[in-house]
């Protein structure tokens, strides 16, 4: 089921080259929301526009000017990175198990494995730890692989097993033993990162640490150079207990709060889901989008609002874990796709590039 990157896909040609990935991408999506409702989920359809796009750092925005009824002037709304935002809002509100298939939108993102606009598939459980996700995750990729007959995910030249049960790694694990790096001791009692020594255990490991960067930064370079490329051969891979700077709205860990209950889930040496341990102080929260802003702030020259009625809904919201996972990504894999956007029923291209 491959096909070329399509010059304009609403062509009848170019269609039917894709029809057979589209019609798979639909038979996962359906098999998928069977398995949430025998799981007794339900499923929630939460707007495209927020107040606040999300503040991680790296992730950018697309905003609008929303009229006021009236002639009262105009309000700035920004299309959602994730549904994550209002997904615990419902959970404040009372829901316990929640899924949504939900478009997101993010800026600058393009390539094989990226799209301004994406489908994200989401869930969460209220009263349950994050380690039960990662059971969902292999449940859920399981069922995927079952509906459409396939026995492998693919991704250029690696391939996975769908039905094996997934390697279980921490960070540090995974960078001691695919970069030769500990970072351990680059992390205070504090949780917070000391670039210092991570630019210095980077290069004693041979590892460019780049100028200037800060321990994130540092991080981001080593995962993507050394530990990604080599996660989820032969089988899922779980990377789990992110280091707290890192932690976006995970919670700390109860037994080291240097750590997070954080995982990403990796397939062929792709991220395939990204789950959390929730966070549910508010006062935590709000410092750390307002360093994740700061730190926007001094790289990209803006910031963007903090959804206030988010922060107040979380000190309302119970205990609970929640998950991303990339569906466009899920079906590049099943189906072997080169790009992403051969996935996509109508795969945006903007004014002037081709299709």
């Amino acid at each position: 089921m491959k096909a070329e990157a399509p010059e304009r896909w609403w062509t009848t040609e170019q269609h039917a080259a894709r029809r057979p990935l589209l019609l798979a991408r639909n038979t996962v999506q359906v098999a998928l929301r069977g398995w949430f409702t025998e799981a007794r989920f339900i499923e929630a359809d939460p707007p495209g526009l927020q107040v606040s796009p999300g503040n991680e750092t790296h992730l950018m925005g697309l905003s609008t000017d929303v009229a006021r009824p009236g002639g009262g002037g105009a309000a700035r709304m920004y299309l959602a990175t994730s549904p994550e935002l209002a997904m615990k809002k419902l959970l404040a509100a009372g829901e316990e198990r929640l899924f949504t298939f939900a478009h997101a939108w993010r800026d600058g993102e393009a390539g094989p494995l990226h799209a301004t606009e994406f489908t994200m598939l989401e869930w969460y459980r209220s009263g349950a730890g994050y380690d039960v996700l990662m059971e969902d995750c292999a449940a859920i990729v399981a069922a995927a692989a079952r509906a459409i007959g396939v026995r492998e995910l693919r991704w250029r030249d690696a391939v996975c097993d769908p039905f094996a049960a997934p390697e279980r790694l921490s960070v540090t694990e995974a960078a001691r033993r695919y970069a030769g790096v500990d970072l351990e001791p680059t992390i205070g009692p504090d949780g917070v990162g000391d670039a210092d020594a991570l630019a210095s255990e980077m290069s004693r490991a041979g590892v460019d640490p780049g100028a200037g960067d800060s321990w994130s930064d540092m991080f981001s370079r080593l995962l993507v150079a050394r530990i990604e490329p080599r996660l989820g051969h032969g089988r899922m891979t779980v990377l789990d207990r992110y280091p707290i700077p890192e932690a976006a709205l995970a919670r700390p860990a109860a037994d080291d709060p240097r750590f997070a209950e954080r995982f990403e889930l990796y397939v062929c040496g792709v991220e395939l889901a990204n789950g959390f341990g929730e966070l549910s102080d508010p006062a935590e929260q709000r410092a750390r989008f307002e360093a994740d802003e700061t730190a926007r702030q001094a790289i990209y020259g803006l910031r963007y609002p903090l959804d206030e009625e988010f922060l107040a809904a979380l000190a309302h919201m119970p205990e609970a874990s929640g998950i991303a996972l990339g569906f466009d990504r899920l079906v590049l894999l099943l189906t072997g796709a080169p790009r992403l956007d051969l996935v996509q029923w109508a795969p945006l291209r903007l004014p002037g590039d081709a299709g």
